[in-house]
């Protein structure tokens, strides 16, 4: 659909061996226009040259709390030895529908980070697929969700182990009030060349009320025999003791 729809193209491309010391902040701000409602289908590429280091910051905003749909698509593409470090901020109006697609290509000896808040809109989902198609490419996946109300956030990820000796690490953290749902499914492939592969996921929510609900699935396929993988995945409540302890020295329960 972003394909099919998107007329505003941002292309990012960082020239081999350079060093970009400072972040690069591409910021996505939608409006409904009068009584028409929108869809905005934004489309970012980038491209990081060989041994070329850069950190590149994307945000999603509304201006005020307009019902607005983005479809956004993030194209990534990290040469050999490249190390992009990459923040997703989304922070739309609770009114506003949220999906969005990231496709991320990794190359021998290269390095992508991702660090994924989300923060808003009524319905919010982000799908991640990282392939590390180089021997020696490593992959780190980070996320925050925060949800309240009747919002839902939706996560998928896939992290595709084609080439021996990468390591990935995934952390996924939620906090869920009202009657917030959340979904993770986290997808991890160790394909059969993929020797001496080391993965790593985690996946943890905190429910704040008893009507928010969680469905979390850490997914594991492996099809090569000497790798070292581990996933889980944990949903509890608000610590009772710790609970007690901020109650005790004067701060509200709801504070606490």
């Amino acid at each position: 659909l972003n394909q099919a729809l998107f007329e505003d193209l941002v292309v990012i491309e960082i020239a081999p061996k350079a060093i970009v010391r400072e972040r690069i902040h591409v910021l996505h701000v939608a409006q409904q226009g009068g009584r028409a409602s929108v869809l905005a289908s934004p489309r970012l590429v980038i491209i990081a040259g060989e041994q070329s280091q850069s950190s590149i910051v994307e945000s999603y905003a509304t201006a005020g709390n307009d019902a607005v749909f983005v479809n956004a698509a993030t194209d990534v593409h990290v040469a050999a030895g490249a190390l992009v470090d990459h923040v997703k901020l989304q922070r739309q109006g609770d009114a506003s529908f949220h999906l969005a697609s990231m496709f991320v290509s990794t190359g021998r000896g290269g390095t992508f980070t991702s660090h994924a808040v989300t923060l808003g809109g009524r319905i919010a989902r982000n799908d991640i697929v990282s392939a590390l198609d180089g021997d020696g490419a490593e992959c780190t996946l980070n996320g925050l969700y925060v949800a309240g109300g009747d919002s839902l956030v939706d996560t998928h990820t896939t992290i595709d182990h084609a080439q021996p000796h990468c390591p990935s690490h995934e952390v996924y953290k939620g906090i869920l009030s009202g009657r917030a749902r959340a979904v993770f499914n986290g997808k991890i492939i160790v394909r059969l060349d993929a020797q001496k592969t080391d993965a790593k996921q985690t996946n943890k929510a905190l429910l704040l009320t008893d009507d928010a609900q969680i469905n979390t699935k850490p997914q594991l396929e492996i099809f090569a025999d000497d790798v070292k993988c581990t996933h889980g995945a944990t949903i509890g409540q608000l610590d009772e003791d710790a609970l007690f302890y901020l109650k005790a020295r004067g701060i509200s329960a709801l504070e606490a």
